[in-house]
């Protein structure tokens, strides 16, 4: 078979802003040394650059999981372009069939399952897709969207104007228009591009999978670092509407931060997030199916797969009990149907069901099955 066709423009970029980072940024500290307002810049842009992608790109426009003020949808749309990974609509597009056809090697845009080179920047190297690349047929939605189509139709201008004009309107206020093009201009290009690919590549190769194995997304802490809490992969491809990667408090996601942020001052609306029992159906039915594979070679009525079997679905009936009460509870309190909810008998209730799953989901989770020899 024939190879599909160079992407010369994006090779070349790729190609000569990978070089320049490589080789001019070490010789600059080296003759010049370190600048502390170029690092600083350059850090700054590499922010905006990421929160543009992740915040607006990804959970706003491609997954619609809040709605944002026409001037939050602006301020990502000039990052978008200074992050320079195409425009809002061209990148969502991919990245819908990316989610709908998730590690299908004909139809995913960037499958985990063609290596990692591929769902790193290999798909963007060749033109794969043909005309499929650009009909744009998943996105009428966002071609509603006066920002979306504006960035869309003006991209390659503001693109040009945002990696250029930025780092030498910093330059020339600091006074090294050179340094800051090094910096602010190329090296943050560069870092944004692979963060933000490490997503379509290490983030389905390396990491947990505590919600879900219907696909190859990966849950890694650490690449949430770099991606402002996008490393939280196995939970996002699980439930892709929830405006949060990282669920938990102590879980790193500034983009999940700026969304709930913004919302207190109405510059963002109508968060979505996937309700807890979802969640933690998700969480147990993912676990016995982890065990139930180690017991494959066991015939079913083992007692080790009977034991298995019947600490599940009491975990499942514990569950929905807790649930149940807990739905009728929030209904009482949002209808104020009594004075003070706390007080009811239905309160008392929902905290002992709670106790009761809360003691059989740590049961079940520390169920140890040996590995079939």
């Amino acid at each position: 078979m024939n190879k599909a066709p160079i992407v010369w423009v994006n090779l070349l970029i790729f190609l000569i802003t990978g070089l320049i980072a490589l080789i001019a940024i070490p010789l600059d500290i080296y003759f010049n040394g370190l600048n502390t307002v170029q690092i600083i810049a350059t850090i700054l842009c590499l922010g905006y650059c990421g929160m543009s992608i992740t915040a607006g790109y990804h959970r706003l426009w491609s997954h619609k999981t809040y709605q944002a003020h026409a001037f939050v949808r602006f301020v990502y749309a000039i990052g978008g372009a200074f992050a320079l990974q195409n425009s809002i609509l061209h990148w969502c597009s991919d990245h819908r069939n990316h989610h709908r056809f998730v590690d299908n090697n004909d139809k995913d845009p960037y499958s985990a399952k063609r290596g990692f080179w591929h769902s790193h920047i290999g798909w963007m190297i060749r033109e794969y897709q043909g005309k499929e690349y650009k009909n744009y047929n998943n996105t009428k939605d966002l071609q509603k969207d006066k920002i979306v189509m504006w960035q869309h139709k003006y991209y390659l201008p503001l693109a040009i104007a945002t990696n250029f004009g930025i780092p030498i309107l910093l330059g020339w206020l600091n006074g090294n228009i050179l340094g800051m093009l090094l910096w602010a201009g190329v090296l943050r290009l560069v870092l944004s591009h692979h963060f933000t690919f490490f997503i379509n590549s290490l983030a389905h190769i390396w990491g947990s999978q505590p919600y879900s194995k219907q696909h190859t997304a990966k849950d890694n802490a650490f690449l949430a670092l770099l991606t402002y809490g996008e490393g939280y992969h196995n939970f996002h491809h699980t439930f892709e509407y929830d405006y949060r990667n990282g669920i938990r408090w102590w879980h790193f996601d500034p983009t999940k931060w700026f969304i709930k942020a913004a919302s207190y001052v109405g510059l963002t609306s109508k968060l979505r997030i996937t309700p807890e029992e979802r969640i933690e159906k998700a969480l147990a039915e993912n676990h016995f199916e982890t065990l139930k594979q180690r017991l494959l070679h066991l015939p079913h009525n083992h007692p080790l797969v009977k034991k298995l079997e019947h600490e599940y679905e009491a975990l499942q009936q514990k569950m929905n009990d807790f649930y149940s009460a807990r739905k009728r509870l929030l209904e009482i309190k949002r209808k104020k149907l009594a004075k003070d909810y706390k007080k009811t008998e239905l309160y008392t209730q929902v905290q002992e069901l709670k106790l009761k799953f809360e003691e059989h989901k740590n049961k079940f989770f520390d169920l140890t099955i040996p590995q079939a020899a």
